[in-house]
């Protein structure tokens, strides 16, 4: 029996148990998922498949694809579990496919564009390299850093924007119910992009003013978003680097931010926040928390993930501890959004 004899089950579709040999090509084969998964949210398949479902020439039509293609790549679509088809010619959607809805409440279309993206996609390739040397893999491939790179690609640089404000669009509340704001009056988003983080916590606390401390070119981005939430007139976007320096404020919020730069960089960001904390302020850290080792879950792929993208990587709450203390911050709490995220509250030391 040769290997594509074996009784293979590819990711997400279900069906019968597979053996060792079926697991090992369900891995191996996991990249294609990934670009079926991509191209279902370019191409808009969810958009064009519900509520009624259509046949692969209608959504050839609208997208301008080739027919046969679409015939093809709907029928991989329902390999997956992302569509069905009861006659073979008419496609309806499955509610996996559902979360690719570009009007979808918590739509993960905008993660899925970016985690088939070129600047994404092309370090992951050289993961190998990236052991080997212990050097992020964006420079190798791609020819920059990733996000002077992104700053180089606008369109690419959007699409990035957009796949974190959705990730944080779906922690937002999340958060916002276990983050304790006390007599804040002043909350900076350090990094915070789009700012629905801040924005988020402004809606819920009426006298809170928010800032987002980022790079210009989201800018536009962030005041578009405060005014659709209703929080225009409390909220100031601030374009900058927070190595240099960090807006003054009773709370700096920092949500997957050092987990993108080594140690030495996650020091100097969290001492330019002790710098400009008020009296009586807090740094809040907001993370994944790599547990010990044998535990699945995301945190060590994700840790993959920074290793050949960036000089960053996850970290367990004892590694955040001695990047606290070098910085001259002690940790108050720890509390568990309900995620895997987990929200650490720093305190100067």
């Amino acid at each position: 029996m040769t290997l594509f004899e074996h009784d293979f089950v590819a990711a997400g579709a279900g069906g019968r148990p597979v053996d060792d040999t079926g697991r090992m090509l369900q891995m191996m084969t996991g990249y294609w998922v990934t670009q079926v998964v991509r191209t279902a949210a370019e191409l808009r398949i969810a958009d064009h498949l519900h509520p009624d479902g259509a046949t692969p020439a209608e959504v050839a039509e609208a997208e301008s694809l080739d027919p046969d293609s679409a015939f093809r790549f709907l029928r991989a679509c329902a390999s997956l579990g992302l569509a069905a088809s009861a006659d073979g010619r008419r496609f309806t959607g499955t509610p996996l496919l559902d979360t690719l809805r570009s009007d979808a409440p918590g739509s993960l279309r905008d993660l899925a564009l970016w985690g088939g993206a070129e600047s994404h996609w092309l370090p992951w390739g050289r993961l190998a390299d990236a052991v080997r040397t212990g050097a992020p893999q964006t420079e190798a491939a791609l020819g920059a850093p990733v996000f002077d790179w992104l700053a180089a690609h606008p369109g690419e640089a959007e699409v990035f924007t957009n796949a974190m404000t959705a990730m944080t669009r779906g922690l937002a509340h999340k958060l916002a119910d276990v983050i304790d704001l006390r007599d804040a009056r002043v909350a900076v988003d350090v990094g915070g992009a789009g700012g629905n983080l801040v924005q988020t916590l402004m809606r819920r606390h009426p006298g809170l003013t928010g800032v987002v401390l980022d790079l210009p070119h989201v800018a536009a981005e962030a005041e578009a978003s405060a005014v659709s939430m209703g929080v225009a007139d409390r909220f100031t976007f601030v374009g900058g680097d927070f190595f240099d320096e960090v807006p003054p404020g009773d709370v700096h919020l920092l949500k997957f931010v050092l987990h993108d730069w080594d140690d030495d960089a996650c020091v100097r960001i969290l001492r330019n926040c002790r710098a400009a904390l008020r009296p009586g302020g807090r740094v809040l850290v907001m993370e994944l928390l790599v547990d010990k080792v044998g535990t699945p879950g995301l945190e060590p792929l994700m840790d993959l993930n920074m290793m050949a993208l960036s000089t960053g990587r996850e970290r367990s709450l004892d590694e955040f501890g001695k990047l606290f203390e070098r910085a001259g911050l002690t940790p108050a709490s720890t509390a568990s959004s309900g995620s895997r995220v987990h929200v650490l509250e720093l305190v100067p030391a």
